[in-house]
Parts: C-alpha cells; structure tokens; sequence
C-alpha cells in the first residue's frame, strides 16, 4: 500500500487544499474514489483513514482532502484554528474545491499505469453527501456516487442558522463546536452565495437527472440528519440503491478520535456495501 498523507495543491488567488492518497503499487487500473468530509468534518477525523486503507485494499486509488475553508490550516490540519476560513466557506467554494481535486487527480495520475483516471467515483458524508450530488450532475467526469449520511435539501438548513434579521444585521452569527466548545463563526455571505446559487444548489434537481449509479447509505439512529433525507434522495431516483445500517448514527458509531486498529460494527458494514457497489 503506497500512503501518500498532506499533499498541497496550490492555486492561484485560492486557498491552498491539503490531499491525502492511498492505492496498491501491485495493482494496474485502480479506479479514483474521491471521499468528500462533511460540515465541521474534515479528512482525518474518526475512523476516515481506516475506511480509506480498507477501500484502497480493495484495489482502488482512494483520496480525501480537506476543503479549503473547513477551518483547519496545513499545518494542522485537525481541528480549527482558521475560524475566518470557516466563517467565509460556501456551498458553491466546496463544489470548486472539489472540481480543483478531480482536476489534479486526473493530472496526477496521468502517467501512471496504477490507477485509471477515467473512473471516477465521489464519497460524500453528510454535507459533503449535498456537495457530491450537486457535483456528479455537472460533472460527466464521475461514473459513481455514493452518499453516506447525506442531507437532502441546502435551503432551509441556510434560512434555519440563525434569526434572519439578526444575521444579517450583525454580518455574522455563530455555532459551537460540540466537542471543541469552540464558537465557529459563519458570516451573512454564506446565505448571499446560497441565494445567488440557488438554482445551482438545489438537491432534489440534481438527483432527479442522475444516470449514473448512486448508492444511498443512511444509519437509522441518524440524529443529524434524519432518515427521511435518505427516503427523499432515493424517491427522486428510483433507480439509486437505498441501504439502510441498523442502529446506526450520523457517523456510523465511530467518533474522534478512533484509538483501536478495527471500526464499529455499522461503518464496517458500510465499508463492505461500500466496496461491493464499486465493484
């Protein structure tokens, strides 16, 4: 296995993204699978980098990164310290981020008889479930996707952050981070980008031209994002594989950090439906 960690893709007048990659030096024509962190996520939190080695022993070139403004820097990259960063993200940074990776994947990878730059497959957990989609309808690039957790709608959870008047009047309003305490900030130009985009951003159009296969994994014990987001998802295309983990929460029974070796019981039944559908 050939573990590639904190890679920087610099850009010009963007923010820098650190990628992090793992593949089989043994196997020919791996396929890409590009894992897509949720709202106050981020790449190595939990149990990621195991689920990562899992899949990419399963002969696949498997990569994540952390979103430009997720609040975390290069040099660490776990946790926030760059609150301005998250204050200022938007949907519609993610999904130009995300485009940034497919591009340098493809560009990295191109020369290489390792991996297979043509399939193309998007992870995305919770927010980053909303990004994946929005990104696969625009982007003929992806031949997969797989959404875990995901939510199905960005426009009342924008207008339910906050008192409207309030947010916009004072530019910024704040959430706290549950288990750092810390206040995150998000600033009035979060609901700006969202309603300049609206239409860009909008879910349940982009599942409703999906023609590409979609496996839609979702716990039952999903506090964060209830259950029925997933039954949306799967209603607008019937032709996406809906699977359903027992006593599962938002982030399948792991947390962080993940001190043991082996996962829970649920995300490792999410590793294994994982790894099938992308066979």
């Amino acid at each position: 296995m050939k573990i590639d960690k904190n890679f920087i893709l610099n850009r010009t007048n963007k923010k820098p993204i650190l990628i992090d990659t793992f593949y089989s030096s043994n196997h020919s024509n791996q396929p890409i699978v590009i894992f897509c962190h949720g709202y106050k996520g981020f790449k190595d939190w939990g149990a990621w980098n195991i689920m990562a080695k899992r899949i990419a022993d399963s002969g696949f070139c498997f990569i994540k990164f952390n979103f430009s403004h997720n609040g975390g820097t290069m040099e660490n990259p776990i946790d926030f310290p760059d609150l301005e960063a998250f204050g200022n993200n938007n949907y519609t940074i993610e999904l130009d981020d995300l485009n940034d990776v497919i591009n340098w994947a493809q560009d990295q990878f191109k020369d290489h008889s390792n991996v297979d730059i043509n399939k193309i497959t998007l992870i995305g957990h919770s927010r980053g479930g909303g990004i994946s989609i929005l990104k696969t309808s625009e982007d003929s690039r992806i031949n997969k996707l797989i959404t875990l957790a995901s939510v199905c709608e960005f426009g009342k959870r924008t207008t339910r952050m906050a008192n409207m008047t309030e947010w916009k009047e004072k530019g910024v309003m704040y959430v706290e981070n549950g288990r750092t305490k810390q206040q995150m900030p998000h600033y009035y130009q979060f609901y700006k980008n969202f309603k300049a985009n609206e239409k860009r951003l909008h879910i349940e159009s982009a599942m409703k031209q999906m023609t590409i296969p979609h496996l839609i994994i979702h716990g039952d014990k999903d506090t964060s994002v209830k259950i029925e987001e997933a039954y949306a998802l799967h209603q607008w295309n019937p032709n996406s594989q809906l699977e359903i983990i027992k006593e599962a929460n938002h982030v399948f029974n792991v947390k962080h950090p993940w001190e043991k070796e082996e996962v829970s019981i649920e995300l490792n039944t999410v590793i294994n439906k994982t790894v099938r559908f992308l066979r």
